[in-house]
């Protein structure tokens, strides 16, 4: 895995060996980019379910001002630091050891996020959880986008119920991302 653009383009970053997490993968990402890129710089980005912190770099790496990382697992956030700190974008970083819940419940009325990823363990319904707590938080304001990577069968049918709208949805052989906003706008970037 790899930072495919911005001031540490090409650097190579660790990940955790074994199932403890599931990087995004290089095409992927990119892809992901590609959509959402010209809306990067000088962003605030939540990297929920940092595992690597792959996105959230590549979100320093292309410009953004501030990445906050929120990882539960002390494994997988040491590997986020170390990677922060190897493409020298630890400056700009928050990194959190907490559950994502617990995370989003400290954060309130401190931060609001231009950006959200989320990339929760598959078919666990976290993603809901996730989104429930936002549609009510200050966190999120009329134009933040969150991005969320999850299965290709998770139904997302629910999130209109939540005050939120599903702006595009991108489908990958056995994931997508869908990008959600705020009810009433209509486009992301």
């Amino acid at each position: 895995m790899r930072v495919i653009a911005g001031s540490a383009r090409s650097l190579r970053l660790k990940t955790l060996d074994g199932m403890d997490t599931r990087p995004t993968t290089d095409r992927i990402k990119e892809t992901l980019f590609n959509i959402i890129g010209p809306s990067i710089y000088d962003c605030v980005f939540l990297d929920l379910f940092g595992g690597s912190g792959g996105i959230g770099i590549e979100a320093l790496s292309r410009g953004a001002k501030e990445a906050v990382f929120v990882e539960k697992n002390p494994r997988a956030m040491q590997c986020i630091k170390d990677n922060l700190k190897f493409t020298r974008l630890d400056a700009k970083a928050v990194t959190m050891t907490a559950d994502y819940m617990d995370a989003l419940c400290r954060m309130e009325g401190e931060n609001i996020f231009d950006f959200i990823f989320m990339d929760p363990p598959y078919n666990h319904g976290l993603e809901r959880e996730a989104l429930t707590f936002l549609s009510s938080s200050e966190q999120v304001y009329d134009d933040t986008v969150i991005i969320i990577e999850a299965s290709r069968n998770t139904d997302f049918s629910y999130v209109e119920n939540l005050g939120f709208t599903v702006v595009r949805e991108k489908r990958y052989k056995t994931n997508k991302h869908v990008f959600l906003e705020r009810a009433g706008k209509e486009e992301i970037c």
